[in-house]
């Protein structure tokens, strides 16, 4: 399961392409315990790419699982400041950071969903700082997966040896199961680029969602939006790719301008909850009604996390020709899952996404509307009847996909 020449190549992977990591920079890896051998492979072959310091940041869900089932709220709320000065250092040092996620889609069941969300509340707040940088660019990172048994049991539950399932699914997703997964990183980051280029040629004004689950959906976009694909360059002028495994381009919706209903299509798996079954319904780009088949309260404390969080943050378009889309397989990891289907988000949008948004203020991003929050909660929304129509302000209509797929 990843071991050998295949985790060397994980571990070149997500620090060539991926953080891109230079000589002489610093480098922090969060990584689940159970995975150790994957951190210390990718702290490896950092120095022997010349880092100048490896820190990994070890997490363990069995214990914070404790903590939420012993420690009272107010506790659980209160974030050390050590911890937000150690996340604000990466950004001050500019080190990279990469993050493998590999949550139990279940490990949080028995939590009362109200408790899980203040917490995640509190802990968003405090490291506003962090993830306000993140996601400008202000520091290279990449969030990657490893299996992991309770991860894996899930998602292949009636599998003999659901790690070794899982582990050649990712292993095809990152493109690891090619003769050179670098070459083919590349080409494939020059092919999303591609269409990312005929997006930000066309200029749409708006997209609309269709399909039969029940999505008739119109979302307007920035009048400066950018449509981005895999590859990103930081402030510090280097590229890197956020996400290993990516398949999609993405944009800015305009938070003030988003229209009509949108049936989940996928489960959204939530601070260890699932929520499943979902539709949101919007005007004027808020969130007048909401419903779930699974995961109400927890769907419900997500919305009602802040202002910012009852709109839109990103639109993203991913064909079901994907790799990830035609495994047919239901991660239960929004890494992977947001990889099979065109989907939003809800909260924060992204600076990058808006024409020269790096040298833009907060104020200046919202009245051109870029929506902001503490939270960015990305949801599936792409079927394989789905239709998706680009709109010109003269009302031109260029369709983008149909029947889940890319038409252009």
């Amino acid at each position: 399961m990843l071991d050998g020449k295949t985790l060397q190549n994980f571990a070149l992977l997500t620090l060539k392409i991926g953080v891109n990591l230079q000589k002489g920079q610093g480098l922090e890896i969060a990584c689940p315990v159970e995975k150790h051998k994957v951190a210390e492979e990718i702290t490896k072959q950092a120095y022997l790419l010349g880092a100048k310091i490896v820190r990994v940041r070890w997490e363990n869900e069995i214990v914070d699982k404790l903590s939420y089932t012993y420690a009272d709220t107010p506790t659980l709320c209160d974030i050390p400041k050590w911890f937000i000065d150690s996340k604000n250092y990466l950004v001050e040092k500019n080190f990279c950071y990469v993050a493998i996620a590999a949550d139990d889609p279940s490990a949080f069941k028995d939590i009362p969903s109200e408790k899980l969300a203040a917490a995640a509340k509190a802990r968003s707040k405090a490291l506003k700082k962090f993830s306000d940088c993140v996601m400008a660019n202000g520091i290279r990172w990449c969030v990657v997966s490893v299996p992991t048994k309770a991860w894996a049991e899930q998602v292949f539950p009636n599998s003999l040896d659901p790690e070794s399932d899982l582990s050649d699914a990712i292993e095809k997703t990152m493109r690891l199961d090619r003769e050179n997964p670098t070459l083919a990183w590349k080409e494939h980051i020059d092919n999303l680029t591609k269409k990312a280029e005929y997006l930000n040629y066309k200029r749409f004004d708006s997209l609309h969602f269709k399909n039969g689950a029940g999505t008739d959906l119109t979302v307007g976009l920035l009048d400066d939006h950018v449509w981005l694909s895999a590859k990103e360059t930081a402030k510090d002028g280097v590229s890197f790719v956020a996400n290993m495994p990516t398949e999609e381009v993405f944009t800015a919706p305009h938070a003030k301008k988003v229209n009509g209903k949108v049936v989940s299509a996928m489960p959204l798996c939530e601070n260890g909850k699932i929520i499943d079954g979902f539709s949101l319904t919007f005007k004027d780009g808020k969130i007048v009604d909401f419903s779930a088949e699974k995961g109400y309260d927890a769907l419900k404390n997500l919305i009602e996390t802040d202002q910012g969080t009852r709109r839109l943050g990103e639109v993203a378009l991913i064909g079901k020709s994907s790799p990830i889309a035609k495994s047919k397989i239901l991660f239960f990891n929004t890494l992977f899952d947001e990889n099979a289907s065109c989907h939003l988000a809800l909260g924060k949008g992204y600076p990058t996404t808006v024409k020269d948004g790096d040298k833009l203020s907060k104020e200046e991003l919202s009245k051109l509307g870029l929506n902001d929050s503490v939270e960015h909660v990305d949801f599936m929304i792409g079927t394989e009847d789905l239709t998706v129509i680009g709109i010109e302000k003269d009302g031109t209509k260029t369709p983008i996909f149909t029947k889940g797929d890319w038409c252009v």
